[in-house]
Order: C-alpha cells, then structure tokens, then sequence
C-alpha cells in the first residue's frame, strides 16, 4: 500500500469526494481543502455515509481560491495535487470576472504553491466547456486539440472560466513550472452517486426530471460521464507516467438527447420516476423564452446540436473505461430518491 500524500481542494464538492474515496482506498494520505473548518464535520459525514475506508488517514485545511492564505501549508510534504476546486456558477451573470478571476488565480496559486514545495504533479480539473463550446455546429467531432472559443455561441461564462483557467496553468507551466508535471481533466456532464445532501452540476438534470421541475426536455443533447469514472480518471493521470504535460478528455461517449435522460429515469427508477416529463419543448419555444431567460438564452444556441467528444487519448494513454451513461443516470436518481433529496419523498 502506498503512503504517499495527495493534496485534493474543494474536498465538499461532488468530484473531489469521490476522488478522496478512491484515494483512500488505495492507500493514500489525502490532505483536502475547505473554505472553513466548520465543514469537517459535513464533509466528513458524506464520505462516511459513502462508506469510506481510513477516515483516519484524511485530514482537513483551511485554503481558499482567492486568497493566498494556507496553500504553502495544504501542499507541505504532497506528492501529488488534484485541483479540483473551482467556481461552479452555471447561471448568467452581469459580473464574468465574479466566476473568472477565482477560476483563473486559484489555478496558478495551487501551481505556484506546488511548484515551491517540489510536489511531482498537479492533475487540474478542467471542463469540456474548455473544448467544445462557440464552435459552428458543423463540427461535432472534438478532441483534446480543441479549444473553446470565448465569444462564439453557447459558451457559458461557466465555460469561459474553465478554459481561460486551464490556458492559463498550461501557460504558467511552460513559463515557470519548472520540475512540476501538469496534466488536466475534462469532464463532459458529471452525473452519478450524489454525497451527502448536495446535488451538484448536471445532476441537477436529475433531481429537476424526478421532483417535477421540469415541464419537458428541450431538443438538447448530452455526453454524459459518472462521476466515479471522473475520480478514476484524475488518479490515473496522477500516477501514469506518459500524462504529464497532457489534457484528457473523459466522456461515455456521443452524446445523448435528454429526452432519453427521462426514459432511462422511467424504466429504471419505477414510482420514483412518476413525475418525469414525457414530451418534448419545441424550439420555438425554448428560443421565444430565451428573450426573457438567461438561463434558456444560454440554451438555445445549442438545440438540436449533438457533440461527439473523443475519449480515445484518455483510454490510449491511462487505461481508462467508462461506465455506459445509463448507469450514471441511474445511480445518481436512486442515491436522491434513497436520501430523501427528490421533493415528493421528503418526509
């Protein structure tokens, strides 16, 4: 069993916590950042109820993405660093640099603080949003030579964080990495085993389709990845020695329209799913409501149009597999129903 340290920020959120489970249990001392100590005792609690292995063996530290406070101490004596924290803000806003800023400069703090410290490699949570969005959808092939374009239609000011973010570690590294190896993540749509009591990113799909938030499914399509697969794949990258200096797209594969999302809820999730909408919006519906939406704004560019992101690199050079996006959907609206999370089941 190994004892190396792996630093993991933002260990409250969705794919930091399963990335701390599996480091666990293979062994690993894993430090994680929060914003606050008062989260232990949360963060903690998930992690229990997900049933993880040597509680004792994880440790806490107080560290945030806009400050410089704590990372010399979050990265003392790490091997290695998952950077998975960033702002997760999927609404419009009138501030990008609200979203941007935090992305960007927590990025280069925790490369700069493991430069300093000698720690071997940072594997960086960035998004799909950094690959395939603003594109014509005349293209619908994407690859890790891909790059989101900033002012092109449908991205996100969610996407514009991650790509400038991830553009500016890669930059960071050729600049000043020195001795430190860099390799990111991008995870197309992340659903699977909610934690705790937070819903996270595109489970939100999910829980809207099972409490009756959602009157219909737009024609949009999704590529879909679970979550444990994601974790996966972050360690993976720590540990191969051929992903330093790489980007790694994780996906199930095309994707997939989510009126299928429904049905896959239906068949498998039986009275639970009974508030999962049947029928389809038209487009002109999504897009007249896109004038008064910024949610459905950000929507409309993207109707009808089915991307095909590669996870070829990812299974070539890590070994990597991915669960079919059935079961990802599944899991993730049994692990709602089972805590009470969808509306009609809270007791």
């Amino acid at each position: 069993m190994s004892t190396q340290r792996v630093l993991v920020t933002g260990g409250s959120g969705f794919i930091a916590g399963h990335c701390i489970l599996q480091l666990l249990e293979q062994g690993y001392e894993v430090r994680t950042t929060v914003r606050s100590l008062g989260r232990e005792p949360e963060v903690r609690a998930a992690l229990t109820d997900a049933e993880m292995t040597r509680g004792d063996a994880l440790s806490f530290v107080v560290a945030e993405l806009t400050s410089d406070d704590g990372w010399a101490a979050a990265v003392a004596d790490c091997d290695y660093v998952l950077h998975v924290a960033s702002p997760v803000h999927l609404e419009a806003t009138d501030n990008e640099d609200e979203v941007i800023v935090p992305a960007r400069e927590g990025a280069l703090r925790v490369l700069r603080a493991a430069r300093d410290a000698s720690v071997t490699r940072v594997v960086l949570t960035s998004a799909f949003h950094a690959v395939g969005y603003g594109h014509p959808h005349t293209k619908v092939d994407f690859t890790e030579d891909d790059w989101s374009i900033l002012d092109g239609p449908g991205t996100s000011t969610y996407g514009k964080s991650k790509t400038l973010a991830e553009r500016a570690a890669w930059d960071f590294m050729a600049a000043e990495g020195g001795a430190l190896e860099l390799a990111t993540i991008c995870p197309v749509a992340v659903m699977g085993p909610v934690m705790g009591m937070a819903i996270s990113g595109a489970n939100h799909i999910i829980s809207r389709s099972l409490d009756g938030g959602m009157p219909g499914y737009p024609h949009l399509w999704i590529p879909i990845v679970d979550v444990r697969d994601v974790a996966r794949a972050h360690i993976l990258a720590m540990t191969t020695p051929e992903a330093a200096g790489e980007r790694f797209i994780v996906s199930s594969g095309p994707s997939i329209p989510m009126m299928e999302i429904g049905a896959v809820l239906r068949e498998n999730l039986g009275e639970a799913a009974k508030r999962v909408p049947t029928r389809s919006i038209p487009n002109i519906v999504v897009r007249v409501g896109s004038l008064f939406s910024h949610e459905l704004r950000q929507t409309a560019p993207d109707l009808d149009y089915a991307r095909r992101p590669s996870s070829d690199k990812t299974a070539r050079v890590l070994g990597w597999t991915a669960r079919p996006p059935q079961e990802a959907i599944v899991a993730a609206g049994q692990s709602m129903v089972d805590r009470g999370l969808v509306a009609q089941y809270v007791h």
